[in-house]
């Protein structure tokens, strides 16, 4: 279901040496794997001996009893679909090698050696051994470190075994290169301190550099003897984030499940032009395909999914995230300044959140060029919906940071422009919005031509998606500081951004963050408080940052959308809802390309931007029908 399998990693309490119990331990884990739907299993390496036999491993009867439990385990599973992966020494040509063994269906689908030479002297290094095919527990099996196996359903598994996933080129990346989208990674490694933090962030990389799932699950504590400890550590990423990162030392047998998304990493293969040209350039043509059966399919139950994804749950990684951007766009704009010669930058200010954080860049600017903060002439420019809340706010702002400020009340030259036009002022449509988006937009326009400044545009990404700016007003700037910034992400970035100021001022900036979102076009309440609130009009931000996050990046398909918002907003939101503001957000983002075909300068800041020069190339013309009618099926 929309290309999620369900995966397994056990870690069984073993005992060192003795196969029949490490076969019963991994028979009833398989069997209660399978019932759960699990795709694929995989148990850490040499599971079938325990991995710390030593010299014992040289031993014919141990040898024979792992093969005969292979066996056996293959006849115990035969109704499964699911993949299993076991490990266990295999000879083959008076050599023993550290295999994984992958079973479905009661067959042996191939052996796997490991490639390094183990730390373990019995071990001959599996590198080079390719093109075979060796009988072993009754059936004639591929045998190699080239054997790449994929199901009827699109999912390719290649192998690492123990620390060949170390390598400095590791077999992972060969096999990514060639089209395995899940890497597995038996080991039974001995834990010391802080081997855990590099072995995470070692498997995010490699996931994330090689566009692949990543299962890795290692001997647990019952392996531990002599001089080294197992931990029984499990992790599992995919494109670089993580799903399951499991305790350590546990004591009993441990199962973890969780759901890998398939679909996706297929999906952003495809566009990512570095993976399709590396994937060119460095193609393996030596890889054996292994044919599987159709591997069962999972309803994505397990897979997490972020509620905010342009936003980093991990506070610290949050602050870095709103740093880095800030300063980004800072540098983007101080490049522009020193180019053009411009002196002053020019700016409407709203007492909303993207002019708030625009002119905070502009701020952190002037500061980095040494230039005083009163270079920055900021506008205010009341007009029919402005409210005394967001008034005060922007001229508190203006006046606490120590820029020029201009007032300009709009509305007598916006009733003049009615006038001129025959448009009645009580009509208050579109033509009523627009003129006064458009009116301020001359007035910035002109100043800056007057002091020979830029005019800083404040639109940020979540509204270019939606359309939501007047073409030729607020769509219009010199230069856009937060044209790649998610609407979602702007609070956040205000809120790091404030915590060295004045007290005086980080009072207002919160009350910015607090004030609901709104062109204040159409006139305040009775009671002076803001009528015309944008989320009102078009939904949440959350959510269509959230839709705008899948879309670009994965190219999720309407419906799978719907199922990951019912996930996300479920608690919050109703079916219905959801459904109608996705709705809402195709055809807004279809019909709207025209303005971001002819958008303005501004920096790229995340992986997710709209700029047709560099980023999301879509013809204005294209039709929304056929996603809209995915959607309501």
């Amino acid at each position: 279901m929309y290309g999620f399998i369900r995966c397994a990693a056990c870690v069984p309490a073993g005992k060192v040496g003795n196969v029949s119990w490490n076969l019963n331990k991994l028979l009833t884990h398989a069997e209660a794997a399978a019932k759960q739907g699990s795709a694929v299993v995989l148990f850490p390496e040499l599971s079938l001996t325990s991995a710390s036999c030593g010299d014992l491993f040289r031993d014919r009867i141990l040898l024979k009893q792992a093969e005969k439990a292979v066996a056996e385990f293959a006849e115990k599973t035969a109704e499964f679909s699911t993949l299993f992966v076991l490990g266990a020494p295999v000879e083959e040509k008076n050599r023993i090698y550290d295999c994984s063994i992958l079973v479905q269906n009661g067959m042996i689908c191939g052996i796997v050696p490991k490639s390094c030479r183990s730390a373990n002297a019995v071990f001959a290094a599996g590198n080079g051994v390719e093109g075979r095919d060796i009988f072993y527990a009754g059936m004639t099996v591929p045998f190699g470190t080239e054997l790449l196996f994929e199901s009827e359903n699109g999912v390719r598994i290649g192998l690492e075994i123990g620390d060949d996933a170390e390598c400095l080129i590791a077999p992972g990346a060969a096999l990514a290169l060639s089209g395995a989208n899940l890497i597995l990674n038996p080991a039974a490694d001995i834990e010391f301190a802080d081997q855990a933090r590099k072995r995470l962030q070692r498997l995010a990389v490699q996931s994330r550099q090689s566009f692949t799932g990543r299962i890795y699950a290692s001997a647990g504590v019952s392996e531990s003897t002599t001089d080294g400890v197992c931990s029984g550590h499990c992790a599992a990423f995919s494109l670089g984030k993580e799903l399951l990162n499991s305790p350590r030392f546990e004591r009993d047998d441990m199962l973890y499940f969780f759901d890998v998304d398939m679909e996706q990493i297929d999906t952003a293969r495809l566009s990512d032009r570095q993976y399709l040209a590396h994937s060119e350039m460095f193609a393996q043509e030596h890889f054996r395909k292994v044919e599987l059966n159709l591997l069962p399919e999972s309803d994505g139950e397990l897979s997490p999914v972020e509620r905010t994804p342009f936003i980093p749950a991990d506070e610290t990684e949050r602050a870095e995230r709103c740093d880095e951007i800030f300063e980004i766009q800072t540098a983007g704009l101080a490049k522009r300044m020193e180019h053009t010669g411009a002196k002053k930058l020019v700016l409407g200010i709203s007492g909303g959140l993207d002019s708030t954080l625009a002119l905070l860049v502009c701020n952190n600017v002037m500061k980095k060029l040494n230039f005083p903060a009163s270079d920055i002439i900021a506008v205010t420019m009341p007009g029919f919906g402005t409210t005394d809340r967001t008034y005060d706010n922007a001229v508190g702002l203006c006046k606490g940071l120590g820029t020029e400020l201009r007032e300009i009340n709009i509305s007598k030259a916006c009733l003049q422009h009615f006038e001129d036009i025959g448009h009645d002022p009580e009509n208050r449509n579109v033509v009523y919005e627009n003129t006064q988006a458009r009116e301020r937009t001359q007035i910035l326009h002109d100043i800056a031509n007057g002091v020979g400044g830029l005019c800083i545009g404040t639109g940020d990404l979540s509204e270019a998606a939606m359309g939501w700016c007047t073409f030729n007003g607020d769509h219009i700037a010199m230069y856009s500081v937060n044209c790649d910034v998610p609407k979602t992400l702007i609070r956040p970035i205000i809120s790091r951004a404030s915590r060295n100021m004045p007290e005086n001022i980080r009072n207002i900036l919160q009350d910015i963050m607090e004030t609901p979102v709104s062109p204040e076009l159409l006139p305040a309440s009775s009671g002076g408080e803001i009528k015309q609130k944008t989320e009102d009009i078009i939904g949440p931000y959350e959510m269509h940052d959230f839709f705008l996050y899948h879309f670009i990046k994965y190219h999720t398909s309407p419906d799978k959308l719907l199922f990951l918002a019912g996930k996300a907003f479920g608690a919050d939101y109703p079916e219905e809802n959801i459904r109608k503001f996705l709705g809402l957000f195709f055809r807004r983002f279809f019909s709207q390309q025209f303005k971001r075909s002819c958008c303005q300068d501004g920096p790229k800041v995340g992986s997710i931007a709209l700029s047709p020069r560099t980023d999301w190339k879509m013809p204005s013309d294209a039709s929304a029908e056929e996603w809209l009618a995915e959607l309501e099926k």
